[in-house]
């Protein structure tokens, strides 16, 4: 690899790492990147060397957020669980469904969650004083854990900003907190896909460790500074991304 092509893939890291701490999605900006230094990679070790990256940034950031949030363990705990087995269930189909096939439903998706963010200018910047009832708390539980890990197994990208939307608009809670236990679920898909994909060989070990050590830095950047600026400032970085990651799309699918 030419020393530009590695500076690119960290510095792509970098910003990858600080997106997915603060609203995830940073799949979008890492996987492009790395088909760009390395074209014709088979989509699934691309896919892995992304695992490898997101990991370590994943980690990082849960653990900051661990340290300075409310956690309902109830909740995150049994999801991440399911989460890693459906997401490693996911990542052995992944070599068999086109990606292409997940795109539209993907730009949809997002552009229903971009439509409800902006028309509820509340939703997400402060926790509702409600109870949640047990069938929203069952639907927190499922939906996180066995049809996005599946997705982020299969596909991947737009599953931090799918959860953080699971877990604020179910459990009532506000950005910071969705985003926390989004952290903690998505290192759990993370884990299922990456020992799927490292058993069938399909990562690259030196770049995804270099990029690794870059994602950890950009991850606790956007950890510290979501925790800082709080549910108003997640909520603003969200709808940018989601806008991001649906041109993105848009661009391949078209």
């Amino acid at each position: 690899m030419e020393l530009e092509h590695l500076l690119l893939l960290l510095a792509v890291a970098v910003a990858a790492g600080w997106v997915d701490a603060v609203v995830g999605g940073g799949g979008l900006i890492q996987l492009p990147a790395l088909m760009l230094v390395f074209p014709g990679l088979p989509p699934a070790t691309a896919m892995g060397t992304n695992k490898l990256a997101a990991i370590a940034g994943t980690s990082s950031a849960a653990v900051a957020y661990a340290r300075r949030t409310t956690i309902d363990w109830r909740t995150t705990a049994p999801a991440a669980v399911l989460a890693t087995v459906f997401a490693g269930l996911g990542a052995l189909v992944a070599a068999s469904i086109p990606a292409g096939a997940f795109r539209p439903v993907t730009m949809v998706l997002l552009l229903l969650v971009l439509a409800f963010v902006v028309l509820r200018p509340s939703f997400g910047t402060v926790a509702r004083d409600e109870t949640v009832s047990r069938r929203r708390r069952v639907a927190a539980l499922l939906l996180p854990g066995v049809v996005i890990g599946f997705y982020d197994g299969a596909f991947g990208p737009g599953t931090g900003t799918f959860l953080v939307i699971a877990f604020t608009a179910l459990l009532s809670l506000d950005f910071v907190s969705g985003s926390a236990m989004a952290k903690l679920v998505n290192l759990g898909t993370n884990i299922g896909a990456l020992v799927v994909f490292a058993i069938g060989d399909h990562i690259l070990w030196r770049t995804g460790l270099a990029m690794a050590v870059c994602s950890v830095l950009g991850a606790q950047l956007g950890a510290r500074t979501a925790l800082r600026r709080g549910a108003g400032f997640v909520r603003a970085v969200l709808v940018v991304a989601v806008l991001g990651m649906v041109t993105r799309l848009a661009f391949q699918y078209l």
